[in-house]
């Protein structure tokens, strides 16, 4: 089963696509905040055979909500509400580590902004695929936080 990764950001959504077996995380696009996002990331998850979304919760370092973890849980219900099954996943320090790894690369300034929100979207989707044994071992989003 293919599973999708999306990391919520006020300008841009990175989303990542799990390989067929639930295995393996790829970055996959970068979709505009706002509007219709909700309705793109359905599309592309109906594109892609996606059963699953894992909506990246960023939650500050303390486990306090912030601004940004109402947003990903305002996307997550519209994304729920459009059909999707849809599970929260905690990403703290995935943006984070998403820079680290365009700079190994060697990658630009430029380069690495456009890349980031993508690569992060990988980053917590391949988090939560490791912690569930892949989307195979996974018999839906038991063990994570549902949307609210």
């Amino acid at each position: 089963m293919r599973v999708l990764g999306i990391d919520a950001g006020e300008v841009r959504i990175g989303v990542a696509l799990s390989d067929p077996d639930g295995v393996i995380a790829s970055p996959l696009a970068t979709v505009p905040a706002g509007g219709d996002a909700a309705e793109r990331l359905a599309g592309l998850a109906r594109e892609h055979g996606c059963a699953l979304a894992v909506v990246g919760l960023p939650k500050g370092m303390s486990g306090r909500d912030t601004a940004s973890t109402q947003m990903a849980r305002r996307l997550a219900k519209s994304l729920g509400e459009l059909g999707l099954d849809v599970t929260l996943w905690d990403e703290r320090l995935s943006s984070a580590q998403a820079e680290r790894v365009l700079l190994g690369a060697g990658r630009r300034r430029d380069q690495r902004r456009a890349e980031r929100d993508r690569v992060a979207a990988a980053i917590i989707l391949q988090s939560w695929l490791d912690a569930h044994g892949g989307a195979g071992g996974a018999a839906g989003p038991s063990g994570t936080e549902e949307p609210s």
